[in-house]
């Protein structure tokens, strides 16, 4: 695995050299995940997540970011530690600019966390605008594919620290589930009818939408074997991938 902060500055001078080209950023957050799950739930399915993939396509894994934009959890729990929207756009965009200068034309950003989609949306269009040619894809891990999708909306259209999620975490990181706890844990999803979109302190009673009660290791190791293939698969189309026409961004400028 080509771990950017194992390698030295010649490594990854060698590593764009020998054609591979792509950068892969997981993106997750530090947010309260109800009364069972640890804090950094979605930071750590983006690391695992990455972690496994990079293995398998050799792209150079940048060190996972553990904040987001979280701000709609509220101060209502403690353990929440939020970014601004701004402010993640910010360190995402300069975090790409320093990709590009060392040399690399592709940047992957697995987004673990709802919210961070927006920002980070504003961030890839900065740099793409910026970076004539510099080709940037958000995928989120809940929504790589259908089936993967299908599996976190299966108890919650608003799904928060579900059984998904719950069943992941007891299959890759079970220090972060509190078992006990399941059985208590269930809140109902609120916003099936809303016009607005509600932060979590008035949607959910404890910071849980969904039925974690219903979790499992073994939904979870089928789970994150999905979200791997998939997610595989879409880092090695990527790879392949080029724009469907060579015009330059800025006018009367060649690349």
């Amino acid at each position: 695995m080509n771990q950017w902060h194992q390698m030295t500055w010649e490594e990854i001078a060698q590593l764009t050299q020998s054609g591979m080209d792509a950068a892969l950023l997981p993106v997750g957050a530090t947010e309260q995940h109800g009364p069972h799950l640890g804090c950094g739930m979605d930071t750590e399915i983006a690391d695992k997540l990455s972690q496994h993939v990079a293995d398998l396509t050799q792209v150079a894994l940048l060190p996972t970011l553990p904040y987001g934009c979280s701000i709609g959890h509220s101060q209502n729990w403690p353990g929440t530690i939020a970014l601004q929207p701004k402010t993640l756009i910010d360190v995402v965009k300069e975090i790409g600019d320093w990709v590009h200068i060392s040399g690399f034309k592709r940047l992957f950003i697995l987004n673990s966390h709802v919210s961070n989609f927006a920002p980070l949306r504003c961030a890839l269009e900065m740099l793409r605008a910026e970076h004539d040619g510099f080709m940037v894809a958000i995928i989120n891990s809940a929504t790589v594919s259908e089936r993967v999708k299908q599996r976190h909306f299966e108890d919650a259209e608003d799904w928060h620290a579900n059984e998904a999620e719950t069943s992941l975490m007891m299959a890759v990181a079970p220090d972060l589930v509190r078992e006990n706890l399941l059985a208590e844990s269930d809140d109902l999803d609120r916003t099936t009818d809303c016009v607005f979109s509600h932060p979590v302190n008035r949607t959910s009673l404890n910071g849980v939408t969904g039925n974690p009660s219903l979790a499992s290791k073994q939904k979870g190791e089928t789970l994150f074997n999905w979200m791997v293939e998939d997610f595989t698969q879409v880092i090695e189309k990527g790879l392949k991938e080029q724009a469907p026409l060579p015009t330059p961004y800025f006018k009367n400028r060649q690349n």
